[in-house]
């Protein structure tokens, strides 16, 4: 699993040891096998950025702090570039280190809400991802809109709900910036703000973390970027030892330590294969 560590105050990062560790599944204290601070030989990771283009255009005037952000990430992160439209992502970019071409690979979006949903768009970004020794993590600037009716809950819940499992089976962080769309539900407070929510429980529950350019004129990314690059460089790889799951599936899982002013954050859930 991938672990970020975050201080409850102020901006020190608290270092921690595998021994300061507790991990639960369900009600059970599980043993933690391994605890590998992602730097150095292992700083691997692979980091998709997903723009919606049901975005509204306004967004793009902020893509030079995308393109600082990734021109700042170590030369150990791949970076691809996507766009989420029609349910799927079109990858403008594959994953490379190469990260002044991957910059260059930013466009406008197509300002476009047909057929869009950006939660099915990560779940075929996810699924078509290999599987990698690497953290694999995503970046998504959407509206958090998806191409469905207007107050229909049930069905949206379906979109996320599916979203969150498959991110969840594969160990992918997610993390979402919330930008206006295009059209009339980019002028809806009431849609925004249920939008946030979505995308703020996508988040939580992959272990990343939900931004917002807030309902209005944009402002600059750079604060969500900055804090997203400093989340990436506190991350750890955690191996524990998992109790069986019959059928397998995903299980719920809860880490703590005893270190003062430490948070760890992670997926609520991890999959566990089935039994031999």
């Amino acid at each position: 699993m991938v672990v970020t560590v975050e201080p409850r105050q102020g901006k020190d990062v608290p270092l921690l040891a595998r021994e300061d560790v507790m991990l639960f599944q369900d009600r059970d204290r599980m043993p933690v096998i391994n605890w590998v601070s992602c730097q150095g030989d292992d700083a691997g990771l692979e980091l998709f950025i997903l723009i919606d283009d049901a975005s509204d255009s306004s967004v793009a005037s902020q893509f030079e702090d995308v393109r600082h952000f990734i021109n700042s990430q170590p030369p150990s992160t791949a970076i691809g570039i996507g766009y989420m439209r029609n349910g799927m992502v079109d990858t403008v970019q594959s994953l490379t280190k190469d990260h002044v071409h991957a910059a260059t690979a930013l466009r406008l979006p197509m300002g476009s809400t047909t057929g869009t949903n950006p939660y099915v768009s990560l779940s075929d970004l996810i699924h078509h991802w290999p599987a990698s020794s690497a953290r694999r993590e995503v970046l998504m600037v959407t509206p958090g809109v998806g191409a469905f009716e207007l107050g229909n809950e049930s069905i949206h819940n379906v979109f996320v709900d599916s979203a969150i499992a498959d991110a969840q089976r594969e160990g992918i962080v997610v993390y979402a910036i919330y930008a206006l769309g295009t059209g009339h539900t980019g002028h809806s407070l009431w849609f925004n703000i249920w939008a946030q929510n979505y995308l703020a429980e996508l988040a939580e529950e992959t272990g990343g973390e939900a931004y917002s350019l807030g309902f209005g004129a944009p402002v600059s990314l750079a604060p969500y970027l900055s804090d997203l690059t400093g989340r990436l460089s506190h991350q750890y790889l955690l191996t524990f030892l998992a109790k069986p799951a019959g059928k397998g599936g995903l299980q719920s899982v809860r880490l703590t330590t005893e270190i003062p002013n430490a948070d760890l954050v992670s997926a609520r859930k991890f999959y566990v294969k089935a039994e031999p």
